[in-house]
C-alpha cells in the first residue's frame, strides 16, 4: 500500500503542473507575440515586453527564468524567437536587445545565460553606472536546432551556435561554434564533432 506521504506530493506535483498548464494556454496566448501550442511557463518568472518574445510549440520554460527584452528607442522589432519543442530549465536568463534565436528541439539547462546585450564601460566620465549602459549597436545570438546546452552556460553577443552541438557545463561561448561540434572552457573551444575527427 502506498503511503499518504508519497501519495500527496504526487497529487500537489499534478495539480500545480495542470494549473500551470491552463493558465499559460489561457493568458500567454493574449500576452506574448505568439505563445504557440502546449507550451508552458512555469512561475515565478520575470517577463519584459512579451510582444517582442515569440514562442513555438510544446515549449517549457521553467521557474526561475528571465526573458527580457531591452527597448532603448533606437532597436526596431528587437526578437526572441524559441523554437518547437525547447525545454528551458531553471533560473535561464535571456535577455535581447536586438535579435536571439533558439532553434527547435533545444535543451537549455539549469543556470544559463543568453545574452546579446553588452555594457559599454570605456567612459569612465559617464557617470551613469555600466550596468545602466547598453550598447546601442545590432547584435544577436543564434541556437541551432538539436543543441544541448549543459549547466552554467554563458552565451554572449555575437555566437552562432549551430545545429546539434553540445557546450560543456559552465562554459563562456565567445566565438562561433560550428554545427554538430563538442565545446567546453572558458573561452569555450571545440574539443571534438559529433560527425567524427575535428
Amino acid at each position: 500500500m502506498i503511503s499518504l506521504k508519497i501519495l500527496i506530493p504526487r497529487s500537489l506535483n499534478r495539480v500545480f503542473w495542470i494549473y500551470n498548464t491552463v493558465r499559460s494556454a489561457i493568458f500567454y496566448k493574449y500576452v506574448f507575440g505568439e505563445f504557440g501550442r502546449r507550451s508552458v511557463i512555469i512561475k515565478p518568472i520575470l517577463i519584459s515586453n512579451p510582444h517582442n518574445i515569440f514562442i513555438g510549440n510544446s515549449v517549457l520554460i521553467r521557474n526561475g527564468g528571465r526573458l527580457e527584452i531591452v527597448l532603448d528607442g533606437k532597436t526596431i522589432n528587437p526578437c526572441l524567437f524559441i523554437g518547437d519543442n525547447v525545454n528551458i530549465e531553471q533560473n535561464v536568463h535571456i535577455v535581447c536587445h536586438s535579435s536571439v534565436r533558439i532553434g527547435s528541439n533545444v535543451s537549455i539547462t539549469a543556470n544559463c545565460v543568453i545574452v546579446d546585450t553588452e555594457h559599454p564601460f570605456d567612459d569612465i566620465s559617464n557617470p551613469v553606472k555600466v550596468g545602466a549602459r547598453i550598447s546601442t549597436e545590432p547584435s544577436f545570438v543564434e541556437i541551432g536546432e538539436g543543441c544541448f546546452i549543459g549547466t552554467g552556460v554563458c552565451i554572449l553577443p555575437n555566437v552562432r551556435i549551430g545545429e546539434g552541438c553540445v557546450i560543456g557545463s559552465n562554459s563562456v561561448v565567445t566565438k562561433d561554434i560550428p554545427a554538430y561540434s563538442v565545446a567546453m572552457g572558458q573561452p569555450a573551444r571545440v574539443v571534438r564533432s559529433r560527425l567524427g575527427a575535428v
